[in-house]
């Protein structure tokens, strides 16, 4: 590997979605100075599939030749490093393993369509999501411009206000973007909107400070069918956002992974790029 001090992993089965995620690395590694390292996992032949599993060495000779082709072709594109690893076992294991182990800085990864997740973590993307010991961007749409100008910062997926803001406040000033602050209302209290009127203005001040520009929006959700999480995707549609920065919880016990409901289901459902962090870690994306 490299010597330089930021990597990237990004996990690549040759899939369009992982390569469009690949795609989505290279500005963040030219920001970051960064290196990209591949990573392949090759998982184990269930069932009938045994009998018609080609040996181990010659899938492995296959996938190398496939990699080192891919990164001849995007160094030359790009001028960025590259680097791979090949790993066996579980996707969502194999891809928690390595990022610890080169300290990624941050794992892009694509993910599948669909909302029919269950709230119990049942996909190699919510697994790492939920478990990575650095921000997580899924990448689930398929047109996304190379920059990023608008950052969405919900601030009711988690009580952990102020390492979101700081978080968003990082990410802005690396791309020269603006922030939409949005905080959702379900509830018609006057106390709870004056709460929370005054939650944004204070907010809006410390991003502003920051010489960032910033826009606030109070949303209301109230007897609706829309939820939180629908909600955040739809605004962040509506204003061509380019990424939402939302925060999860990790649960102590590895049995019981969850996501709450909010976090879910823009992760499943937003075809913006979503940044995902565990606040419990103080993830920094610094240089």
């Amino acid at each position: 590997m490299s010597l330089l001090k930021n990597k990237i992993l990004v996990p690549l089965d040759f899939s369009e979605q992982s390569l469009i995620a690949l795609e989505q690395s290279y500005n963040l590694a030219k920001i970051a100075n960064a290196e990209i390292v591949l990573l392949y996992v090759m998982e184990e032949p269930t069932g009938l599939l045994k009998l018609f599993a080609k040996p181990t060495d010659e899938v492995r000779l296959f996938i190398e030749e496939k990699l080192e082709d891919l990164i001849e072709e995007k160094q030359a594109e790009t001028g960025l490093q590259f680097e791979y690893l090949i790993s066996k076992g579980k996707p969502y294991e194999k891809i928690i393993e390595v990022a610890e182990m080169i300290r990624a800085k941050m794992i892009i990864m694509g993910t599948k369509a669909g909302n029919s997740i269950s709230k119990f973590i049942g996909s190699n993307t919510l697994r790492v999501v939920q478990t990575a010991p650095c921000p997580v961007v899924t990448i689930r749409g398929k047109q996304h411009k190379k920059g990023c100008d608008i950052i969405v910062l919900p601030l009711d997926l988690s009580k952990e206000t102020t390492h979101k803001v700081d978080k968003a406040i990082e990410l802005a000033k690396y791309f020269n973007a603006e922030i939409r602050v949005l905080s959702i209302l379900k509830t018609g209290n006057p106390e709870v909107v004056n709460k929370l009127t005054t939650q944004l203005k204070v907010i809006g001040n410390k991003i502003q400070k920051e010489g960032i520009k910033t826009v606030l929006n109070l949303i209301k959700i109230i007897d609706g069918e829309d939820t939180i999480g629908s909600t955040v995707v739809a605004y962040a549609e509506k204003i061509n956002a380019d990424l939402i920065l939302i925060m999860t919880q990790q649960e102590n016990d590895p049995k019981f992974l969850y996501i709450g409901s909010a976090a879910r289901e823009i992760i499943t459902q937003s075809k913006i790029p979503v940044m995902s962090v565990l606040p419990q870690k103080l993830h920094e994306i610094k240089i």
